[in-house]
């Protein structure tokens, strides 16, 4: 018996290496990824801060609630009031800094929303972050020429310097965010992920108030404190079957 056991447990560590060996990211996250930095980038050059950060976070939420929708994922009233409350704080901290925004840029900044949504909801199935994400940036190589004419038609005003910096934040800083949060995506169900994500303003603000001296306003803490209120309330409120 304890020998049957023995191989059972062999065998099923075996599958689990083979599984995550095989786990080599796909094509389509590889573009999601690629269209989610590039229309990001640009849509960047007509957009202000708070209008590309309400688009894009519209775009994602739509995409991947709506996803989960599809996928029959069943809300709660409760969570459906704390995706409310937590889109309200987001829209209330964001707001002041937004401006009516160019056709284009909205289009652009909708697309990329669109594109990291589909990224964020193909990490459920990643069994190996790190190499699926590798491999993402592998395959997204093949998008260089393209870049290299999109740089070279807003080549005014780039330096060396930004370039390396460019860089050093695509390639290793976003890499290890990608990592992170395709460790976190399959344990989270799609909406809370889309959810979970209106707090990266927050850190964000923190960050700035800590390494750049910025100001903490009252709306900031308002905000927060809807923010991740809701969030926390939509995390640990669950469907009853």
């Amino acid at each position: 018996m304890t020998s049957f056991n023995s191989d059972s447990n062999t065998d099923n560590n075996n599958a689990t290496v083979a599984a995550i060996l095989a786990d080599k990211g796909s094509w389509l996250s590889s573009v999601s990824l690629v269209v989610y930095a590039l229309c990001f980038s640009l849509a960047y050059v007509d957009l202000d801060a708070g209008t590309g950060a309400l688009i894009l976070s519209a775009a994602v939420q739509l995409t991947m609630i709506g996803w989960s929708i599809y996928q029959k994922e069943q809300l709660t009233v409760l969570q459906w009031l704390a995706l409310a409350c937590a889109l309200i704080g987001f829209v209330y901290l964001m707001l002041p800094s937004a401006a009516i925004p160019s056709f284009t840029g909205a289009l652009t900044m909708a697309l990329s929303g669109i594109a990291w949504g589909i990224y964020s909801i193909r990490g459920k199935a990643c069994l190996s972050p790190l190499r699926a994400t590798g491999f993402n940036f592998i395959r997204s190589l093949v998008a260089i020429p393209f870049l290299l004419i999109v740089a070279i038609s807003h080549w005014i005003g780039i330096s060396m310097q930004g370039v390396v910096l460019a860089v050093i934040s695509g390639a290793i800083t976003s890499g290890l965010g990608y990592c992170m949060w395709y460790v976190a995506m399959p344990l989270l169900k799609s909406t809370q992920a889309a959810v979970v994500q209106l707090c990266t303003p927050i850190l964000a603000a923190i960050l700035g108030m800590v390494f750049l001296s910025e100001q903490l306003t009252l709306n900031f803490i308002i905000a927060s404190i809807v923010i991740l209120g809701a969030v926390l309330v939509f995390i640990l409120n669950k469907k009853t079957v």
